[in-house]
């Protein structure tokens, strides 16, 4: 199918389709004419693609766990995996948000809020 087609298929913009096409996260075949020419699988992958990033993950993690996930994309192992990990960081994040959200507290009110000890 022509990119014409992909994006209305898929719901995304034909610079967005060309634009994961520069970053390899999809791929398309010239024809004679130089049109681009994707595969009907392309559709549920971007489908997948939409839905992790939704789910806080990156283009550039996306990329890294492509190949894999392409040949499987419902394997409940590889992605209870990559979940876990994104699980630890969205948790790292919390505690530093905690921690910075509880010192502003403490400074909130102060004579001088930016001073080094606080006070």
């Amino acid at each position: 199918m022509r990119i014409g087609e992909l994006s209305e298929r898929s719901g995304l913009s034909r610079d967005a389709i060309r634009f994961y096409e520069r970053i390899g996260l999809v791929g398309s075949q010239r024809s004679p004419n130089g049109y681009r020419e994707f595969g009907a699988e392309t559709v549920p992958w971007l489908d997948y693609v939409r839905t992790a990033q939704r789910l806080g993950f990156s283009l550039a993690e996306i990329g890294r766990h492509g190949e894999e996930l392409r040949e499987s994309p419902d394997s409940a192992e590889a992605l209870s995996a990559l979940f876990a990990e994104k699980i630890a960081l969205v948790d790292a994040k919390m505690a530093e948000l905690a921690a910075l959200r509880e010192e502003l507290a403490d400074r909130a009110g102060t004579g001088c809020p930016l001073r080094p000890d606080g006070s």
